[in-house]
């Protein structure tokens, strides 16, 4: 028997920033030199899939298509088998395999990582036969969000409990009212697993209550680049019993249950998903992840879970200025949201899970200075999604309201058994209408009068520990109010990234720029606390203009994702800033896009005064 080893991502190949640059769009192929073997790159608008150039038949080359006028397909030189690369599907002979998708993982330089995970489909090992379930041995009940609770047997584990407070800053509550007795099911669980680092599944404010009751309860993540609970010291949570596992290896529960969590090949910095098996049952939960486990997925599970909604990002809806019209965003969130839906759909049909339930959209942007975002934002409908799926699939789809409960062996044994769904009672609220802004409002605006911030020299301190630099960026970094408008005595500064100065003035060089116009609670609260930029990104805090219009990757997946581990040491900067002497002598804030208003005067370092 096949035994549980730790699944690794293997380095195949490397493309310097300027092979990555001359990638065409299309097909391109290339060969690794050192190893003598080849892989085939797809790119469409920036996106790129890869695999190996080696045919499922025989281990034949491909070859460009000549008959192919879209330019998407290759052909075997062996048996003409033919491969639309850009859906890693085989088309001659059709319907037949699947081409193993490879991750595609971007370097620090801009450069490219193809990588290959192995193994490649870790949940083979040690595999365990289907054993029939008696009614009511397995139940799964929807919380809210992305959150569920599982019985498994006299187990029961839950996942991604965020089920109080907000998300994200002040962006994210909750759409959905979780049942009354949340507490209560969340402490007796056994086991719960946390996917990853982003506040709508890990929830301190949830933590929080659930530690003052059962501090040692045992938590379970991956063991991501980016740790999961890398704040947790800064939190004042307690919890103590913190289980970082490796990535593809089986963890024994009991007799009947274990669980293998799996990284995902888009963010595998800081993105998993989970695979639970009870009795040779398998349930997969795919959360977030992008491309989970590279693309590679067990089949025929007896229930998978995934996201649906979109909607969980700052962009296009934060962003001004050129392209970036009303017309074009409502236009542009259109096309997303149906693609996300397409992709979930061909996604679900590929696996034929026996049920599916689409989660982990259920958010709000409730606070009312955010009504633009919740008006502009609209998410994907979870029915939308069920009826595509029907279309082209005998998957069973399940659509929870909060305390829904799906008991699994029933479910499995006759779908129409009216006993597979007990509903929450009558009455039960399934959507909140108020929400407890004022203590999580609290807690942000206690930085604004911080006295780290009475010090401009805190620019020059937080960025430096913050380690971008090198990078040919201009930033000018805006405080405001609600409503975006420059805050009267907030500060007002350019960061050039290229060497971390601040400059009173644009350089004289060419280069790009950014305009990031951010809340002044959430943006000191981060700053103060060393926190990672989503709560201003994700959590619609900011905004955006770009000149030219370009996603500086590297840029943004540093302060979203790469910040050092532990906060600035705002008290030694305080006590170095009482040796200094006066303040600098005022100048006028730096002139761009959006800039305030004309003489407000300001020092060296930009602080409004």
């Amino acid at each position: 028997m096949e035994r549980s080893i730790e699944q690794r991502a293997e380095t195949l190949l490397c493309l310097s920033p300027e092979e990555v640059a001359g990638l065409q769009e299309g097909i391109n192929f290339f060969r690794n030199k050192s190893t003598g073997r080849d892989y085939i790159f797809y790119k469409d608008k920036g996106c790129l899939r890869a695999c190996k150039n080696l045919c499922k038949h025989q281990g034949g080359l491909f070859i460009r298509d000549i008959e192919d006028l879209d330019g998407r397909s290759v052909k075997c030189t062996k048996h003409n088998w033919r491969l639309d690369v850009s859906t890693m599907r085989y088309i001659n002979p059709p319907g037949s395999f699947c081409q193993d998708e490879l991750v595609v993982e971007m370097d620090e330089d801009n450069g490219l990582l193809l990588l290959e995970l192995n193994p490649p489909n870790p949940w083979d090992a040690e595999p365990r036969d289907p054993e029939e379930l008696a009614f009511g041995e397995v139940q799964v009940t929807y919380l809210t969000h992305a959150c569920m609770d599982l019985k498994l047997g006299d187990k029961r584990m839950v996942f991604d409990p965020w089920l109080t407070g907000p998300a994200f800053a002040r962006g994210w509550w909750l759409l959905h009212e979780p049942p009354a007795d949340w507490l209560e099911r969340l402490c007796r669980a056994d086991l719960v697993y946390i996917s990853h680092m982003h506040s709508d599944h890990l929830s301190y404010p949830t933590l929080r209550k659930l530690a003052e009751r059962r501090p040692d309860i045992p938590i379970y993540v991956g063991n991501t680049e980016r740790p999961v609970f890398w704040h947790l010291p800064q939190s004042g949570v307690q919890l103590t019993n913190i289980n970082v596992v490796p990535f593809g290896t089986w963890q024994q529960v009991d007799k009947n249950l274990r669980f293998m969590i799996l990284m995902d090949g888009v963010h595998p910095e800081m993105d998993t998903c989970i695979i639970v098996e009870y009795k040779g049952h398998k349930i997969l939960n795919t959360v977030d992840c992008t491309r989970p486990n590279g693309g590679r997925l067990p089949t025929k599970v007896a229930l998978m879970m995934s996201d649906f909604a979109g909607g969980a990002s700052g962009f296009p809806m934060t962003f001004s200025g050129g392209k970036f019209t009303e017309e074009w965003k409502a236009q542009f969130i259109r096309a997303e949201r149906r693609k996300l839906l397409h992709y979930k759909a061909r996604l679900v049909r590929e696996l034929q899970p026996r049920i599916f339930c689409p989660f982990a959209g259920y958010f709000v942007e409730a606070h009312p200075s955010d009504r633009y975002i919740k008006d502009t934002n609209t998410k994907n409908d979870p029915s939308e999604l069920n009826d595509l799926i029907k279309k082209s699939s005998e998957v069973v789809t399940w659509t929870p309201r909060p305390g829904a409960m799906l008991d699994l062996g029933r479910m499995l044994k006759d779908p129409t058994d009216s006993e597979c769904i007990t509903e929450p009672p009558g009455g039960a609220k399934v959507y909140k209408d108020t929400w407890d802004f004022g203590p999580y409002l609290e807690i942000l605006n206690a930085a604004v009068g911080d006295s780290v911030f009475q010090h401009p020299a805190w620019i020059e301190e937080y960025f430096t520990w913050a380690g971008f630099k090198d990078y040919n960026l201009v930033v000018r970094m805006i405080e405001t109010d609600e409503d975006f408008s420059p805050l009267p005595g907030g500060y007002d500064y350019l960061v050039d990234f290229l060497d971390l100065s601040f400059p009173k003035e644009r350089p004289s060089r060419e280069h790009p720029y950014e305009e990031i116009r951010s809340r002044v609670d959430v943006m000191r609260h981060v700053v103060k606390n060393g926190l990672l930029w989503d709560d201003l990104y994700i959590g619609f805090q900011t905004r955006l203009r770009r000149d030219p219009d370009i996603y500086h990757h590297l840029f943004w997946n540093h302060f979203q994702i790469k910040l050092p581990l532990t906060p600035p040491n705002w008290q030694s900067f305080l006590t170095r800033c009482e040796g200094l002497g006066p303040e600098p002598s005022p100048a006028r804030p730096p002139a761009g896009l959006g800039s305030t208003a004309a003489g407000a005067p300001s020092d060296s370092l930009g602080h409004l005064h």
